[in-house]
């Protein structure tokens, strides 16, 4: 048993004031975890129990599932990120350092570049494929604005994994094999959630789905068909084009002034126009520093994983303040696209627009009675916006989508030979030829679905730990330390149920129940036996899993055997 008087669990009864979203709040109260720079923190020894908690099961699956354990760097020299062009490509978020000698290392944020260098020296035929090779490495992005405690931090605990193959339809078995490997991960932490399809981003490849633990204070939305099942990030899900919208009258392409108005919600209420009506230019700047304007209806929100697959997969993202007028000619919230003069796509629901409303590239106009077709001439239309409830789903007749809050705990991507083609991880086949590596890679945010968990798992009261997460699996109370029946008592219970399996805390302080309770339902164990004298001189003691709202007496003797009923089977913690 670990006794609580000796551990550093520093409770906090008020939130901190920098707290966001309840995992945040709950870990620090809880003295589980504190912070020592923004996105950076200490895991306290409850904090850190958890952690090992989920690494277990994760080894334990991707073992079963015949993924090899590896350790790669931290710290990777800039050649391999040069190699696959990921340096240029991957923006401020790549923390870079120089050592003593002025070279150049980053701090990495994911290790395609690392495993595919592993391979392509060690590997030689067919012979020597698939391998699926994983680690648990601690990673660093450098986000521009770390918030929500370990759900967005820059330094973070992930499971990599990276699979190597002779041929597309064996990485496909693979890709089918790590995606039921996470859901047994899932599933079997307790936790509600859904495999949703994605974009790929930074990672690259052709196939990418992600894990959303559902959660109304998910950062991602995700849509799901009533109908067929068919799921997907709102960035990605497919839509069906809409028609233009009704009444849209020709006319003379008109200016009229728009004083002060820059959004569509501003310019729809001073023209007395609906936002389905206006058309929306957001200028973007890609990776390789060109400018792409993309129009999207003015009800609707563009997505940049779909424009950044409609520009061949370059990274994009929205242009600063002096790009845009640069682009323009105007300050944000007046670009249009007549007479603007870099590439411009259109999302498909654009086709046909007439009467529309847009900017006019000059501050404080816009223009009215836009006809696409007549004013913008050869425009290329493609799927480019988010999917939202209510849309039609695409994959069956009938189906509507609805939508969700979710928090992305894991991807797994088909690399296809991205990386193996650019970094030369090749293989003799069994005529002999030399072939790229067909490659996949699957990611789990380690700590982040631990604060995923407790976004789920909360009342107003504290955690409420998945038995299979929690960092003990039973809490023993004795209400009163100088109590020598109540103390050997509250000792032989959690000895009891150590030997039963259960991993089990015991609040040895001397501390007022109040404070014990308090406490006891803030760090939120599955169980908790409380020693009272009444309930004792009675021969029992109270059993209250932290879920129910009441406690339960049970008979001294049973108590231990019941609570290790409720707890069940753990995964040692691992620390």
């Amino acid at each position: 048993m670990t006794r609580l008087s000796r551990l550093l669990v520093p409770t906090l009864r008020e939130d901190p004031a920098d707290a966001e979203v309840v995992s945040h709040k709950l870990l620090v109260r809880a003295g589980m975890m504190r912070q020592v720079a923004r996105g950076i923190y200490d895991l306290l020894p409850l904090g850190l129990r958890a952690v090992r908690r989920f690494e277990n099961i994760v080894r334990d699956e991707m073992d079963r599932a015949g993924a090899q354990e590896i350790l790669m760097p931290a710290v990777i020299p800039a050649e391999l990120w040069r190699e696959s062009g990921r340096w240029e490509q991957y923006g401020r978020e790549l923390l870079r350092l120089k050592d003593r000698y002025d070279r150049d290392f980053c701090f990495g944020p994911t290790h395609e570049e690392v495993v595919t260098d592993l391979i392509r020296r060690e590997v030689r035929s067919y012979r020597d494929l698939p391998k699926n090779l994983y680690q648990i490495q601690v990673k660093f992005r450098d986000e521009v604005r770390p918030r929500f405690g370990l759900m967005r931090g820059r330094e973070f605990l992930m499971k990599d994994a990276y699979s190597f193959h002779v041929d597309v339809e064996d990485a496909r078995r693979e890709y089918r094999n790590m995606f039921d490997t996470y859901g047994r991960i899932f599933e079997r932490c307790g936790l509600t959630f859904r495999p949703v399809e994605a974009g790929t981003g930074t990672i690259g490849g052709s196939l990418s789905h992600e894990f959303q633990v559902l959660a109304s204070s998910g950062e991602d939305a995700i849509v799901s068909c009533d109908r067929c099942g068919y799921a997907a990030n709102v960035e990605k899900a497919e839509v069906r084009p809409l028609a233009a919208p009704a009444g849209g009258a020709g006319g003379t392409l008109e200016r009229v002034a728009t004083p002060g108005k820059r959004s569509v919600e501003e310019v729809s209420a001073f023209l007395g126009l609906p936002p389905e009506r206006f058309v929306k230019t957001l200028v973007y700047r890609t990776a390789g520093d060109a400018t792409v304007a993309v129009l999207v209806r003015g009800d609707h929100e563009a997505s940049e994983t779909k424009v950044q697959a409609a520009l061949g997969g370059e990274p994009v993202a929205l242009a600063d303040e002096g790009a845009v007028t640069r682009a323009t000619g105007a300050p944000v919230g007046f670009a249009g696209p007549v007479g603007l003069g870099v590439r411009i796509l259109a999302d498909a629901s654009l086709r046909g627009m007439r009467g529309a409303v847009s900017g006019a590239n000059r501050a404080d106009e816009h223009v009215v009675n836009l006809d696409l077709e007549r004013d913008v001439p050869d425009l290329a239309f493609a799927d480019l916006r988010q999917a939202r409830g209510g849309d039609r789903c695409p994959r069956c007749e009938g189906g509507t989508f609805a939508e969700h809050r979710g928090i992305e705990v894991g991807q797994v991507f088909l690399l296809g030979t991205k990386y193996s083609e650019t970094m030369g991880a090749t293989f003799l086949d069994a005529a002999g030829t030399q072939r790229p590596i067909e490659m996949g890679c699957y990611g789990i945010g380690i700590t982040r679905t631990i604060a995923a968990a407790i976004e789920q798992h909360h009342d107003d009261a504290g955690i409420i730990w998945p038995t299979p997460l929690a960092p003990y699996g039973a809490l023993v109370v004795p209400l009163a330390a100088a109590d020598a029946q109540l103390g050997e008592t509250a000792e032989r219970l959690a000895a009891e149920l150590e030997a039963a399996g259960v991993d089990t805390l015991l609040d040895d302080r001397d501390e007022r129940p109040g404070v014990k309770f308090k406490d006891a339902d803030l760090i939120g164990l599955p169980v908790r036996l409380t020693v009272g004298p009444r309930a004792l001189a009675r021969g029992a003691v109270e059993l209250k899993r932290r879920s129910d709202k009441q406690a339960t007496e049970v008979p001294v003797a049973e108590a231990a055997a019941r609570a290790a009923a409720l707890v069940g089977p753990r995964l040692s913690a691992g620390a």
